[in-house]
């Protein structure tokens, strides 16, 4: 299934950031990394093919930069994020009720 010219808006930390680049192809090799975020909390950033194509440094679904509480709490909605990719799901948006499902919210 091929994937036509999309143009991908997140919205992070009240600033609107478009992706270089549409994903074109959601077979390609994804990775993830967890990064440090504001107030000793975690984010994630996911990569396509070694180039980043993602960067959440706060929870997604929240109002706020909070990021969150552990790395493993970000890991879980990293993987997430690229499952629902690798299935074509673009934006891969998550909902506050997937991560409480997940256990990566309280």
């Amino acid at each position: 299934m091929k994937f036509y010219t999309v143009l991908l808006m997140c919205f992070i930390s009240s600033h609107f950031v478009f992706a270089q680049k549409p994903i074109e192809k959601p077979n390609g090799h994804y990775t993830y990394q967890i990064i440090k975020a504001k107030s000793n909390t975690f984010g994630y950033e996911i990569f396509c093919d070694k180039k980043k194509i993602i960067h959440q440094p706060n929870i997604p679904a929240l109002k706020g930069n909070a990021g969150f509480k552990t790395k493993e709490r970000a890991r879980i909605v990293a993987k997430l994020v690229i499952k629902k990719i690798t299935k074509g799901q673009m934006p891969p948006t998550v909902s506050v009720e997937e991560m409480k499902k997940l256990n990566a919210l309280d």
